[in-house]
């Protein structure tokens, strides 16, 4: 079992969207999924939902796949972690399910999917090659002027909540795990997570000769806020989700997200 396995066998990733932080991070993020939606249907004259495919790599318990289904999407998932994929099979949806490594989709057909979703992989690649593998195979499976919905966990979040909130700056610097201008540096053998900054995504979406659309945040500073946002009433947490989606493609807040997507075509 990979370090990754064993990881998710004990993280309750059914439970993370489901709280106030992770239901920001859920609605901003079906809401710029919708918006791309009514782009493919615009463009593409198509009318029907269950004529447009959507792929979610990275899939994990099914949050997305499984509410995008239920909306009349035809939703194929992808997910490495057996224990995630017995969940999502466990609820009986109509949703089709594969046991596989975004870096190789060869199970998928050339331009299938009109939306890819790469929701979860890129937090745990390291390397550009890594990265760059995954990438190109959502670009090969999703149809020419396809959308590609690419998040990412960023450095800066990693570098205050972890380093600085957290009180690991020292032992982070003794271990070498920074830059001198806190760039974070992953080390493959020890490290879970990968953490990004604007310019690697620039580089990264470059590599693979893909159109950038847009870049969102889809929780902002929801995740610095877990206390905060939970002692809120139904009223004002509602007003905090408004105040996320006001502010989600803000270029002077985009890198202090803790997850930001890069929305990329085909």
């Amino acid at each position: 079992m990979t370090p990754l396995e064993k990881y998710y066998n004990k993280f309750k990733e059914e439970h993370r969207l489901t709280t106030r932080h992770g239901i920001v991070e859920f609605t901003v993020s079906m809401k710029y999924i919708h918006d791309f939606i009514e782009k493919v249907r615009s463009e593409s004259l198509r009318q029907s939902q269950g004529n447009i495919r959507i792929l979610d790599v990275g899939a994990g318990t099914g949050r997305y796949s499984v509410a995008l289904s239920r909306e009349g999407f035809d939703v194929t998932a992808v997910e490495l972690v057996a224990h995630n994929l017995e969940i999502l099979r466990g609820k009986h949806e109509r949703v089709k399910t594969w046991q596989g490594d975004a870096r190789n989709l060869h199970f998928l057909d050339d331009e299938s999917f009109d939306i890819t979703l790469l929701f979860g992989p890129m937090y745990h690649l390291h390397s550009d090659e890594e990265r760059l593998a995954a990438l190109n195979e959502a670009k090969r499976v999703t149809k020419k002027g396809g959308y590609i919905l690419v998040a990412y966990l960023m450095n800066e979040y990693a570098v205050l909540s972890y380093c600085f909130k957290e009180g690991k700056i020292g032992e982070v610097l003794k271990k070498g795990s920074l830059t001198s201008d806190f760039h974070t540096i992953t080390n493959i053998n020890d490290d879970l997570y990968s953490y990004t900054r604007l310019e690697d995504m620039n580089r990264l979406k470059e590599m693979a000769g893909l159109e950038r659309v847009k870049v969102f945040a889809p929780d902002g500073a929801a995740d610095y806020m877990r206390r905060e946002l939970n002692a809120l009433s139904e009223e004002d947490f509602s007003h905090f989700i408004e105040y996320q989606m006001s502010v989600a493609e803000r270029s002077d807040l985009l890198g202090a997200s803790s997850h930001t997507v890069d929305v990329l075509r085909k």
